[in-house]
């Protein structure tokens, strides 16, 4: 395993290897001398923490890229791979020009002068001898003396490459002894910080043309040793304060095990201290002195220190602008704790938890979800305490009101959890297993539909710690394998609703059936992984649906972006029942998706008492009242006039626009609607069909309120999610959303051949309704129906 080593440098100054947190406001340069424990700032630029998950790369302003040896030399190790380089600068260049400062740390200076040098001494050589030279390959020419030699030929090559995007660079070359004396160290940070401040591109390197050998390294305290550009890399990027350090090498980043042998899996995210696995470092590349191993400690010191790191391979396309976009390429090191387990080994236990639960029988499955339900009312004042943390942690963040509202739980949201997944368990016996289709295809060759678990399911959720128990008790149900990923500010009231999912599937041996990830990342990884997840089913804002939808590769993710929902009253409604399911659809739980976003009145309501009571009944709830384009028309003064009509408040907030009849408000849900649930409001029966037949929506409303579009309400126990697709599921997704099917065939020594034109045996096709009953009956023609 390795753990965050205890790196060294050079017999200098001494540093702790725990240093202090940086400011967050302020800049400066860290000095280091004297005293081991004490530290000085300087005002120069900012410091921040390194950042714990990728996506927060997107805002680091300070960069250090070091590129390998192999990502910049030739596979002949003789001069530089040209179209790898360029590719590099433009990525480089355009980032400087969005204003990040970058600073690049390059190996290359001996390839270029191999190349010189070779040449020269080919030209210099007889035929005869050059001839030879060329055939055995092998001119040993000594690297210091090739790195002199291409020193310059290597600047003006940046130089010249840079100067095409509007950029200047300088060169620095440094030595180990650099860093050893406090002068020079502090005249190189401070010639760093000006450059940068200058627009210009720093360009470091050790003078190879005089640098010593590598030297073992001495105990100094948690100084690293300059002994290649990994740890020159480190070293510069600690000593200026960047923001992220870069390491490309020609591997794709950390791995398991050695590249290509079986069993070897990338690391997408590794966390030092934290890691229960052992890092396998293998050879060192082609070229260039440092390898791995070398990479592995100076990312583990750089990230000690507060700087954030990606190692990655250098040979990939848009690889420096995919890191800083967030984009889960190579291996990011992070000092966020997960569980220690690799995200697809997590996956496959949670699989194998799957088949473990199908193994029960259902009345055993039942009995795991009548525990859950029990304990969440046994366990009532520890769950709500850790939630009271969670709300007071999360009101001082500033988390969003609307938030603040999915996030609160109480005595009354345990006991309707608890009825609902006590009604879950009733159905344990009909999900699993169960005959949609019987069908006798010849004598003595039976086919059946049967349901199946999809497999393993995750689930991101936001603000919403009573869908954990909720989604649990529906996986449990139907076995499939669940991970759970929730907001980081209903963190503590997750972990004691986890721990009870796990408490009560342990009691028949499955408690790894459903876990729950610990950080952002390994969701990233795991939406990469096709055959780990066989379906995403993302809970919360449209941001979060759309990110993960952009995310998944390959695999189906199930939700909406969306809850816009309508309310339509029609010109031949009760009005005392329109206020009453307008005031529930908004304002019962104005938070929730199926809460009414826009009113649709009908013209005829325009400027009467009716229309007055609606809006004065709103603004009494505190609902703020936007008027549509139509509406704004119709009104001398009047509400605010709404920017957009397609959009999800969220809150005490919603619009009002006029229609002219049943058509038109049909056709504005189409044209504004999110497919989410949409209610008339009408005694006219003809009306209500024509509205109910033609609103593509995934649950339509006659005379009800949009707010009873919601699982528990529907008789299902619980839902996993609202779904707005067309596939598989739609609407309230319930334990039957959860399955899918598979064909079993019975015969008797059956084979194709036989069933041929003129074979022995004859197929009858003949569909065994009898023995199937009504239930199947209804259940085919509810898949038709979808």
């Amino acid at each position: 395993m390795i753990r965050s080593p205890k790196l060294i440098s050079s017999r200098f100054h001494l540093i702790p290897t725990a240093l202090p947190p940086r400011p967050s406001t302020g800049h400066g340069r860290l000095l280091v001398g004297g005293n081991p424990s004490r530290r000085t700032f300087c005002q120069s630029f900012p410091f921040q923490k390194a950042s714990p998950h990728r996506g927060d790369l997107v805002g680091a302003k300070r960069v250090v890229v070091k590129m390998g040896s192999a990502v910049i030399t030739r596979e002949d190790e003789c001069g530089l791979a040209l179209g790898r380089l360029a590719s590099i600068v433009e990525q480089v260049s355009e980032l400087q020009q969005q204003g990040h400062q970058m600073l690049l740390v390059t190996s290359g200076a001996v390839a270029f002068g191999k190349q010189k040098l070779r040449q020269e001494i080919l030209m210099s050589m007889s035929v005869r001898q050059s001839l030879l030279a060329r055939e055995s390959k092998k001119l040993m020419i000594p690297p210091r003396a090739c790195a002199a030699a291409g020193q310059s030929g290597l600047m003006s090559l940046y130089e010249a490459m840079f100067v095409q995007y509007g950029l200047r660079t300088a060169q620095i070359l440094v030595t180990k002894p650099d860093f050893d004396n406090e002068s020079t160290r502090t005249n190189l940070s401070s010639t760093l910080n000006e450059l940068l401040k200058l627009n210009i591109i720093p360009i470091i390197n050790t003078n190879d043309a005089v640098s010593p050998p590598p030297q073992p390294d001495v105990d100094l305290h948690g100084v690293i040793s300059i002994k290649d550009n990994d740890s020159l890399a480190a070293r510069v990027a600690v000593e200026i304060s960047a923001d992220l350090l870069i390491l490309l090498s020609d591997v794709q980043g950390l791995y398991s095990s050695p590249p290509g042998t079986e069993g070897s899996r990338l690391i997408r995210t590794y966390t030092p201290d934290a890691a229960d696995f052992k890092v396998v470092c293998g050879e060192k590349s082609r070229v260039g002195v440092g390898g791995m191993d070398s990479k592995v400690k100076a990312a583990t010191w750089a990230l000690d220190r507060d700087v954030s790191v990606v190692i990655a391979n250098g040979f990939g396309e848009e690889i420096i602008r995919g890191i800083m976009t967030g984009k889960n390429v190579g291996t990011f090191f992070t000092k966020e704790k997960s569980d220690g387990t690799p995200v697809d080994l997590l996956a496959a236990k949670v699989r194998r938890g799957s088949r473990d639960l199908l193994a029960l029988l259902p009345e055993q499955r039942a009995d795991v979800i009548r525990r859950l339900a029990a304990s969440l009312l046994d366990k009532q004042d520890a769950i709500l305490s850790a939630n009271k943390q969670d709300l007071i942690d999360a009101r001082q963040s500033g988390l969003a009101a609307p938030l603040m509202s999915r996030l609160l739980l109480s005595a009354e949201k345990l006991r309707v959890l608890s009825s609902g997944l006590n009604q879950i368990a009733t159905t344990c016996d009909r999900t699993v297993g169960k005959v949609i289709r019987r069908s006798r295809l010849a004598d003595g060759l039976e086919l059946e539909l049967v349901t199946v678990p999809i497999g393993v399911i995750m689930v991101i959720f936001e603000s919403r710690p009573d869908c954990l128990p909720q989604i649990a008790g529906l996986a449990i149900s139907s076995a499939n394998g669940l991970l759970l990923k929730g907001g980081k500010e209903a963190n503590r009231s997750n972990q004691i609703l986890h721990s009870l999912v796990r408490d009560a599937l342990d009691t028949v041996g499955c408690g790894h059936a459903i876990e729950l990830l610990s950080c952002r990342e390994d969701v990233k990884d795991l939406l990469e992984l096709g055959e780990c997840i066989d379906l995403v089913v993302p809970r919360g804002s449209n941001d979060l649906v759309r990110t993960i939808q952009n995310q998944s590769k390959g695999i189906p993710v199930l939700g909406h972006s969306e809850g816009i929902c309508h309310v339509f009253i029609d010109k031949d409604c009760d009005q005392d029942m329109a206020l009453k399911i307008v005031q529930d659809s908004k304002c019962d739980y104005p938070a929730a998706c199926n809460a009414m976003e826009t009113l649709l009145i009908h013209r005829s309501f325009v400027g009467t008492k009716f229309f007055n009571d609606v809006v004065g009944m709103l603004k009494a709830n505190g609902v703020r009242v936007n008027a549509g384009p139509r509406l704004a028309g119709d009104l001398k003064f009047g509400p605010t006039v709404i920017t957009s009509l397609k959009k999800e408040y969220g809150g005490l907030e919603c619009a009002i626009e006029v229609v002219e009849d049943v058509q038109d408000a049909v056709e504005h849900i189409h044209r504004y609607g999110s497919g989410h649930t949409d209610s008339i409001v009408t005694n006219n029966g003809e009306t209500a069909v024509r509205f109910l037949n033609s609103v593509d929506s995934a649950c339509v409303f006659h005379n009800a309120s949009t707010r009873f579009s919601d699982g528990y309400r529907f008789g299902l126990g619980a839902e996993v999610g609202i779904s707005t697709s067309r596939i598989h599921a739609r609407g309230p997704v319930g334990v039957e959303g959860l399955l899918t099917t598979k064909w079993i065939l019975k015969g008797s020594g059956d084979a194709v051949a036989e069933y041929a034109d003129k074979g022995s045996k004859k197929f009858v096709h003949q569909t065994d309704s009898d023995t199937q009953g009504h239930e199947e009956i209804d259940i085919q023609k509810k898949i038709h129906k979808r």
